[in-house]
């Protein structure tokens, strides 16, 4: 796998942590190409395949499950290795689930630098190709429910939490603490967005467990 015949692919809908990961592999002399969520993504891989896909989890429109689930579907992109960098989704369940459909690795955030880039650098050098078959669309979606329902029900958990700690913080603490309260219900909101879509699909399928 030559990293100079191809690019990087960093998609994830947190500015901070794209724009992090891009200047980091540009300055180590990769060519990288960055987008938001999977619909963006798809798109760059349409006019060109990368080499390497590093990609979030939780992201609107499309999200790293989906992503992935497509490209093992589609012949041309199937082998295009793909890693998954995560907060949210980091159970054993979820990282049974994300090799399931063909991921290639998996590396919980916060993304340790030092580590991450001799292990890109390792990755591009040795090769890695998928080469995974794709699971079928009822096991995909399936599992892909159960990942939704559970990761729904630890955002609840943490919001319940976190608001009754917010009443007995002092002015001063509340700020940074209702930021990340707001940023776990924008979580929360996207999985029940994704999640109906999926139960709607499965229900039209009348094939609900």
């Amino acid at each position: 796998m030559d990293i100079q015949q191809g690019y990087v692919l960093v998609v994830d809908d947190v500015p901070d942590i794209l724009e992090l990961l891009d200047t980091t592999l540009k300055f180590k002399g990769y060519r990288v190409v960055t987008a938001h969520n999977g619909v963006e993504a798809l798109d760059a891989i349409e006019q060109e395949h990368p080499t390497l896909i590093i990609a979030d989890i939780l992201m609107p429109r499309m999200d790293g499950f989906s992503l992935v689930h497509r490209l093992r579907l589609n012949p041309q992109t199937r082998d295009i290795p793909v890693i998954f960098l995560s907060a949210t989704y980091v159970t054993p369940e979820d990282k049974d689930f994300a090799l399931t459909i063909g991921v290639t690795r998996f590396i919980e955030k916060p993304v340790d630098i030092e580590s991450f880039l001799p292990m890109i650098a390792n990755f591009i050098k040795q090769g890695e190709p998928a080469a995974h078959k794709p699971i079928n669309e009822l096991d995909f979606y399936q599992g892909y429910r159960k990942r939704l329902e559970a990761k729904l029900k630890q955002k609840n958990v943490q919001i319940t939490r976190d608001s009754h700690l917010l009443e007995n913080l002092s002015e001063a603490e509340r700020h940074s603490f209702e930021a990340s309260l707001h940023q776990t219900i924008s979580e929360r909101d996207e999985i029940q967005k994704l999640l109906a879509q999926i139960r709607e699909r499965l229900e039209n399928s009348g094939k609900t467990e």
